[in-house]
């Protein structure tokens, strides 16, 4: 496919996703629920479908290469296309956000003023590996009353299609637009370039993948991105934690999974608790192979704890995102400089204080500069379906439009309405 025939394919695209998007913005709740309830049966129903196409992306992938752990990010196994299904319906039985009025009062004039939550219009998601966030990105899309323009990474193509393939059914089922929902067929990244310089056809878009990927798009982007770069995120033991909660709370944030951008990367001990804490936990990392970078204080604790890893930290560990089992780990004298680092060296994606005080917790909650901030719970809840969302488009560490799990409502706007009786201004 030649440049200009590249082009012309992308705005061929946006006009249809914006046609799409004009009826999307007026279909009634239960035509959308339909389409979604119609979607997680497809995907039950065609799952040998779609796992035979998901086999040839996978032979694909480790015959080129590609490392395990992204090999198993690829896979479309019966839990993960059983959990897209059940995200389906459970987006389907949440209210409908579009067309909701808030904030309505009467002026003295007579006028009545308030904000009616609305459709974005078109987003563009440009996302790597895991093919289940096309479902993902397609579901909220429909229930948020949105057209959008899908392109995922060419290691999923076969697996992207197939499952484009059911969405459009479902849309089309439900006696919506199939054009709703468009996957960009072609494996030439010189398409996404089109994409994100095409604000006739896309009115945001959200990158899902790696910081290259991120860092790239918010550069070149001519539409606003709703994104995160990486996922530094910390948990900070306060000196009156309760021992026996932090160790069980901190395990989870590192050791639950180590590939996401809400696991726990950088631990901060208050010196006060870390001659008890540290060994405890660093038992239990020493045990699962994760290593520690650790400033002088904490490797002077740790070093004696049994088959610990324990490495000297340079300055670059503070705000490194290792999606690995590694961390950094650091003994601190206060609430102030804990917050103080993980303000200077984190994300501003996630992080937790383990503390029995009050107090300290909130001031962790008020002065930490992060989308999500924790109080005695892992960082690995930072995710729209723990959090209610049914599920989520990604993870924004922007302040504006949206900031933390994007799920219904981040993917909608409000406008201003004014309800009369035939006022006029004087």
């Amino acid at each position: 496919m030649t440049a200009a025939d590249l082009q012309a394919t992308v705005a061929h695209l946006g006009v249809a996703a914006r046609a799409a998007a004009t009826v999307m913005a007026a279909a009634s709740t239960a035509a959308k629920n339909a389409a979604l309830l119609a979607l997680a049966r497809r995907l039950r129903e065609d799952r040998a479908a779609l796992q035979a196409a998901n086999a040839q992306d996978l032979e694909a992938a480790r015959a080129s290469g590609l490392a395990e752990p992204m090999v198993d990010r690829l896979k479309l196994t019966d839990k993960v296309i059983e959990t897209v299904a059940e995200g389906c319906e459970q987006i389907a039985a949440m209210p409908d956000p579009i067309g909701e009025i808030t904030n309505l009062r009467r002026r003295p004039t007579g006028i009545s003023v308030g904000q009616m939550r609305v459709p974005l219009g078109v987003f563009g998601m440009i996302y790597e590996s895991r093919p289940n966030v096309t479902i993902e990105a397609a579901s909220l899309a429909i229930k948020s009353g949105n057209a959008c323009i899908l392109r995922g990474g060419s290691e999923a193509i076969r697996s992207n299609l197939a499952l484009w393939q059911c969405v459009q059914a479902a849309l089309a089922e439900a006696g919506l637009p199939p054009d709703a929902v468009q996957l960009i067929q072609t494996t030439d990244r010189a398409a996404v370039g089109h994409l994100i310089a095409s604000p006739e056809a896309v009115d945001v878009i959200i990158p899902r993948g790696g910081k290259g990927l991120i860092e790239r798009i918010s550069r070149e982007a001519k539409v606003p991105v709703i994104k995160h770069l990486d996922g530094n995120c910390h948990v900070y033991v306060d000196e009156s934690a309760d021992l026996a909660l932090a160790v069980k709370v901190t395990d989870n944030a590192k050791t639950q999974k180590y590939s996401p951008c809400n696991a726990a990367e950088s631990l901060l001990v208050h010196a006060a608790i870390a001659p008890r804490f540290l060994p405890a936990i660093g038992a239990i990392f020493a045990a699962k192979g994760v290593e520690m970078r650790c400033e002088p204080r904490a490797a002077a604790i740790l070093q004696d704890v049994a088959g610990a890893k324990v490495v000297p930290a340079a300055q670059s560990d503070w705000g490194e995102e290792y999606l690995a089992p590694i961390i950094s780990v650091k003994v601190v004298d206060s609430l102030d400089e804990a917050i103080a680092h993980v303000n200077c060296h984190g994300s501003h994606h996630t992080d937790a204080i383990l503390t029995d005080s009050h107090a300290n917790a909130m001031r962790f909650l008020r002065e930490v500069d992060s989308a999500s901030v924790m109080v005695n719970a892992s960082t690995r809840f930072a995710d729209g379906f723990e959090y209610g969302l049914g599920a989520e488009i990604g993870i924004s560490t922007d302040k504006f439009h949206a900031r933390g799990p994007v799920g219904l409502e981040g993917l909608t706007s409000m406008k201003w309405i004014v309800l009369g009786q035939g006022e006029v201004r004087s």
